[in-house]
């Protein structure tokens, strides 16, 4: 049994040495560089905008700011579990001077219709209606410059689900 202990340690440290010995040195011609091309990189726009929900009825965001003129791509997350007819959430961004409690009551009266009053002037964009784990992604022109109002029309969310939307 002796013997055997003895030669499992002399194979054990064998093989130790054996790993941490010479390092292999670069072949020739062959570089660790990123090779990526200027072309290739991804650029990222800063009037792209993610925005999380929850099922604690809270954006990750009370404010977003983008560039006048240019293209808004909003994408929102609901990063909770609760099924959309239990904690839905939306994204309604509000022309100026609108008011977020007078448009919210009024849109908690249209479900069939993502909580969005029909043929409502109030509404630059929304989008539908999201559960847990879902996302909605919408694309628009920026409005003109100014500050404009966000919110979830879910019934009861927009209390805490609100902030501002400012176009620089």
């Amino acid at each position: 049994m002796k013997i055997f202990k003895v030669v499992l340690v002399l194979i054990f440290s064998g093989l130790v040495i054996g790993c941490g010995g010479k390092k292999e040195k670069k072949k020739e011609g062959f570089s660790y560089e990123n090779k990526t091309t200027t072309s290739e990189k991804v650029e990222s726009r800063p009037n792209d905008v993610v925005i999380t929900s929850n099922d604690a009825m809270q954006f990750n965001k009370k404010e977003i700011t983008v560039k006048a003129g240019e293209s808004v791509k909003i994408t929102l997350k609901h990063i909770g579990k609760m099924d959309k007819n239990v904690m839905g959430h939306n994204f309604v961004l509000l022309k100026q001077g609108v008011s977020l409690v007078d448009f919210a009551n009024k849109a908690a009266a249209f479900a069939s219709n993502q909580y969005i009053p029909k043929a409502s002037e109030d509404v630059i964009t929304y989008t539908k209606i999201i559960g847990g784990g879902e996302t909605a992604v919408i694309e628009f022109d920026s409005p003109a410059v100014g500050e404009y109002e966000f919110l979830c029309s879910f019934p009861g969310h927009s209390g805490m689900m609100k902030g501002k939307f400012i176009v620089e």
